[in-house]
C-alpha cells in the first residue's frame, strides 16, 4: 500500500495539531477531581513517587512532562464529555478493554 500524500487539508490540520496545547497540570487536575496520587500515577503511567515529586516542594520537586499533562487533559476531557462522544469514535481512538465492552454513556 502506498502512503497517502499530504494535501492542503492534511497540512492545515498538521499546523492546527502542532499548535494545540491540550494540557492540564497535576495541580489543576487534583483541584478539579477527587483523585488520589495513586490514581494520577495510573492515568499518567508513572510511579506514585513521581506524582509525589510533582506535588512536593524543595530540591526533590519535579515538573510533570508534557506527555503527562496531556494524559491528564485527556482524562479530564473523557470525564467531562464522554456521553457526547459517539461510541464508534471511542472504539476507534481507544483500544478495547480486556472484556471488550466499551462503557456506555
Amino acid at each position: 500500500m502506498t502512503p497517502q500524500a499530504l494535501g492542503r487539508r492534511e497540512l492545515a490540520l498538521l499546523q492546527f495539531y502542532c499548535g494545540c496545547q491540550f494540557s492540564m497540570t497535576p495541580h489543576a487536575f487534583y483541584a478539579r477531581w477527587g483523585v488520589t496520587h495513586t490514581q494520577i500515577a495510573q492515568i499518567c503511567g508513572v510511579s506514585e513517587a513521581s506524582v509525589d515529586r510533582w506535588f512536593s516542594h524543595g530540591k526533590h520537586r519535579r515538573v510533570a512532562e508534557v506527555r503527562h499533562r496531556r494524559k491528564l487533559a485527556e482524562m479530564h476531557f473523557i470525564w467531562e464529555h464522554y456521553e457526547r462522544v459517539p461510541l464508534e469514535l471511542v472504539a476507534y481512538i481507544c483500544s478495547p478493554p480486556p472484556n471488550g465492552q466499551v462503557p456506555s454513556p
